[in-house]
């Protein structure tokens, strides 16, 4: 099966990961500003999100990633990775380094973070009001979590949108069928990389961003004091001026 997905503009090209709050429409403040800039910018939704089904047996995001690339022919792209979608850019940059030329991590989630007590209590209200079927509830609490202070009304009604649609794909599922976790060697990443991180995000993420930014060959980290966790819908324009400043430095466009 092939992700989901949609493929604009002409150029070098340019995949976007979304988060696993929302799906690819997470980016649609992002896509005009780089198909702009001169990049083919390719959007997908993960299993279980937007328009891609559940799995129906072991999967796993970035083997799946890999596969959307061969099937459009894509042999080398920059990764741009938000939360979830980071993860999956780091294990892509990681098992396959030949095919990143860049990395730009928003607020990105990493294998093996031991979370905090703040992002537990989180989780933990999480599943107990979908285990008590307050799906609006859970919905509800994970806008609130995660659009930072300076987004605005469509921004909150667009996570919102696409955090039910995810709870309502996902628990309907008959089976659950989990993904293969790999936890690969963030060495072997070759690609240039920026890393954001937000001030009113959970503290989890920028220790995150300072960790990657020591450990991976070539890495700056860039902290946005009116950020939260979603700096692309929070400000588009400020962030769409940071990637593709970026992507011109380490990606240029024809």
């Amino acid at each position: 099966m092939i992700l989901s997905h949609d493929v604009v503009g002409s150029g070098p090209a340019v995949l976007l990961l979304h988060s696993t709050v929302c799906d690819r429409r997470m980016w649609d403040p992002q896509a005009p500003a780089l198909v702009g800039a001169g990049y083919q910018v390719v959007r997908c939704d993960f299993r279980g999100f937007g328009e891609t089904p559940m799995p129906d047996r072991p999967y796993n995001n970035a083997e799946d990633v890999v596969a959307l690339l061969d099937s459009l022919g894509i042999e080398r792209t920059a990764l741009i990775g938000s939360s979830g979608g980071g993860r999956v850019a780091l294990e892509i940059a990681a098992r396959r380094p030949e095919r990143v030329t860049s990395l730009t991590l928003l607020c990105t989630a990493l294998v093996g973070h031991e979370p905090s007590a703040e992002l537990e209590a989180f989780g933990d209200r999480e599943d107990a009001l979908i285990e008590a079927g307050d799906i609006a509830g859970a919905t509800d609490l994970n806008v609130d979590a995660w659009v930072g202070p300076d987004a605005d009304a469509a921004a909150h009604e667009l996570v919102r949108r696409m955090q039910r649609n995810a709870f309502d794909v996902q628990l309907a599922a008959e089976e659950e069928f989990g993904q293969i976790k790999v936890e690969p060697d963030l060495s072997a990443i070759t690609a240039p990389t920026l890393l954001v991180s937000g001030d009113h995000d959970f503290a989890d993420f920028r220790q995150i961003a300072v960790h990657l930014s020591t450990l991976l060959a070539d890495a700056r980290h860039l902290e946005l004091p009116w950020a939260g966790h979603l700096p692309g819908l929070e400000r588009p324009d400020e962030v769409n001026r940071v990637l593709v400043d970026f992507l011109r430095e380490t990606h240029a466009a024809v």
